[in-house]
C-alpha cells in the first residue's frame, strides 16, 4: 500500500493526540490518538526536537530527517495503523545513538500499536 506522510499543522489537533495514549522509552515518546476529520490514506505525523535538547538547528533538523526517512520505510515494510495520527517527541539520547537503533527502536513501538 502505497501512503504518504502528512504533517499535523493544527494547534487544536496537537492538543488532542498528546491528551490520546502514549508510549515512552529512552529516546523518544509517541502520542497517538484517532482524529476524526483524519484521512485513512495518509499518515499524519508530526515530529518534535526541542531546542533544550540541542541548541544547534543542524543537529535538531538531523533528527527530524531521520524520523521522517524511517516512517517512511515503516510504511513500507510494517503494518502502521493509519487510523491514528502520531507526535514523536525526542529526547536527548536519540543523539548520540545511531541510525540502525533508532531505527529498531521506531519499528518495534509502531508494532506495538494495533
Amino acid at each position: 500500500m502505497k501512503s504518504q506522510i502528512s504533517s499535523i499543522k493544527k494547534q487544536e489537533d496537537f492538543k488532542s493526540i498528546i491528551k490520546g495514549k502514549k508510549i515512552n522509552n529512552k529516546y523518544l515518546t509517541i502520542f497517538f490518538k484517532k482524529l476524526s476529520d483524519k484521512s485513512n490514506k495518509n499518515l499524519n505525523v508530526s515530529f518534535v526536537v526541542q531546542k533544550k535538547i540541542s541548541k544547534n538547528a543542524i543537529k535538531r533538523n538531523r533528527v527530524k530527517r531521520q524520523m521522517r526517512a524511517i516512517l517512511s520505510d515503516a510504511i513500507k515494510h510494517i503494518n502502521i495503523n493509519l487510523n491514528y495520527s502520531y507526535l514523536l517527541i525526542s529526547k536527548r539520547p536519540l543523539l548520540e545513538i545511531e541510525y540502525k537503533k533508532i531505527k529498531e527502536t521506531i519499528f518495534k513501538e509502531f508494532e506495538s500499536i494495533k
